[in-house]
């Protein structure tokens, strides 16, 4: 009863606690991990509470949300924040070619109002008018062709010097697309006067 132990369970009793890993734990943090904050772990709970747990109010969560999504984007795109832009608009390549296009004049844009001043002409029958309207037509698409052509190529000369080591990709051709609209109605707003360096 009070003999001393024998080699053997002294032994076992060195293995046993060889095993352990040496580090001792902090006794703030039994699990390996801080306990959370109280206002972290409500947050956590609530955001648990408000998962649904059936597919039509899942659905109609996610529906909601990206309608709030789109908001978002449809006020960023009025007012130029960056944050929450579509992907196609967002970067500082995106910018600089918006910019590049803001800042001139182009002929595409007039296209719209060319476009019905043309077709209101057509409609006048007489004579020879109807030639000089075709050839007006052919004028308007033939300046827009050149004028596109001259912008894509000042543009992407512009881009190699401005962002040598960046991926332009596709940045001539949303500018393009840019110059194809009314100066009002471009989305994201222009954000430079005609005429200023971008």
């Amino acid at each position: 009863m009070f003999r001393s132990r024998s080699k053997e369970e002294q032994s076992a009793t060195v293995q046993v606690t060889a095993d352990q890993p040496k580090q001792p734990r902090d006794p703030q943090a039994p699990k390996g991990r801080p306990t959370p904050k109280r206002s972290e772990a409500t947050a956590q709970r609530r955001a648990l509470a408000k998962t649904p747990t059936d597919r039509k109010a899942a659905t109609r969560q996610a529906r909601e949300a990206r309608r709030a999504d789109l908001a978002r984007q449809r006020e960023a795109l009025a007012n130029g924040d960056e944050r929450y832009l579509p992907v196609r608009d967002k970067g500082p390549v995106r910018r600089f070619a918006r910019d590049y296009v803001d800042s001139r004049y182009s002929v595409a844009e007039f296209f719209l109002p060319l476009a019905v001043l043309i077709l209101i002409l057509s409609m006048i029958n007489r004579g020879a008018f109807q030639t000089y309207v075709l050839l007006a037509w052919m004028i308007v698409i033939l300046a827009i062709v050149l004028n596109s052509a001259v912008t894509g190529f000042g543009l992407k000369r512009a881009l190699k010097q401005k962002f040598p080591d960046e991926n332009t990709r596709g940045a001539v051709a949303y500018a393009i697309m840019r110059t194809l609209q009314m100066r009002r109605l471009r989305l994201p707003k222009p954000k430079v006067a005609r005429g200023e360096r971008p």
